[in-house]
């Protein structure tokens, strides 16, 4: 690779949050650092894009910008506008406040920004740190520095991204892993607001995880850091061969030849 690799650094906690700070002080000496991040907290948003309004875009500092939008959105803008249509070597979305682990996945922001990266083209990286008294971000910065480092020479299959979780404690070492498993005891809280007026919350309960070995719930609460390949493409191959083979009633084929 010629020249300095081009990092674009993301998250959905916002711009002023202190692991996106660490992250990016931490790629500075792997390749050219743009940070494109919204201008506040966007976690649990998903895949989200902002189409209903125009967003507004501030330059705070040499290629750093604040965006008024969700995760997706900064992604697509600093590749798409702001870094000069040179496109990033490679996607970097955290270092988010929390986990994001199992089907955790679906509704993470900071996930959901690195996918946008692949998407658009760029092999990514999704980094999340448990938190809890006694946390560091040293463990998650150093991590996100080597996979950087590693995917800048080595690239990542098409369409694939890595998700890593580092443990609140000083890891033991790093295990790859497949997603967890975890369902929440009470996913919706029904209360009264102060006039009386029914209120719901949602994801008010706790979250109860299956304990399988070589998931990354199991790997992070053992004191791993885990790394999980996630590809774009959700196809169940294994159902829809079973389908393709059983042809039933409702599957209409209409060869006119």
């Amino acid at each position: 690779m010629s020249g300095r690799p081009r990092i674009l650094v993301t998250n959905d906690d916002g711009y002023s949050a202190e692991g996106i700070q660490v992250l990016a002080e931490a790629l500075e000496d792997v390749g050219e650092v743009w940070v494109v991040a919204p201008d506040s907290e966007q976690s649990a948003v998903s895949h989200a894009l902002t189409m209903e309004r125009p967003l507004r875009v501030r330059s705070v500092g040499e290629r750093r910008y604040v965006v008024d939008g969700t995760p997706t959105d900064c992604v697509t803008l600093g590749i798409s506008k702001l870094m000069n249509g040179s496109p990033p070597d490679v996607v970097v979305s955290g270092i988010n406040r929390g986990a994001n682990m199992g089907v955790d996945v679906h509704y993470s922001g900071t996930v959901s920004a690195a996918f946008e990266g692949v998407i658009l083209g760029a092999p990514a990286i999704a980094v999340s740190q448990i938190v809890g008294e006694g946390m560091s971000w040293d463990a998650a910065g150093a991590v996100a520095r080597e996979l950087t480092d590693w995917i800048l020479d080595h690239g990542l299959p098409k369409d694939t991204l890595l998700n890593v979780n580092v443990p609140l404690t000083e890891p033991r070492g790093l295990k790859l892993t497949r997603l967890g498993v975890r369902r929440y005891t009470e996913g919706v809280l029904k209360q009264k607001d102060p006039r009386g007026r029914t209120i719901y919350w949602i994801g008010g309960g706790e979250p109860v995880w299956e304990r399988i070995p070589g998931t990354d719930f199991n790997e992070v609460g053992e004191g791993w850091t885990s790394v999980t390949p996630l590809h774009l493409d959700m196809t169940d191959t294994a159902f829809l061969e079973e389908l393709q083979a059983a042809e039933p009633p409702w599957v209409r084929l209409n060869d006119r030849a």
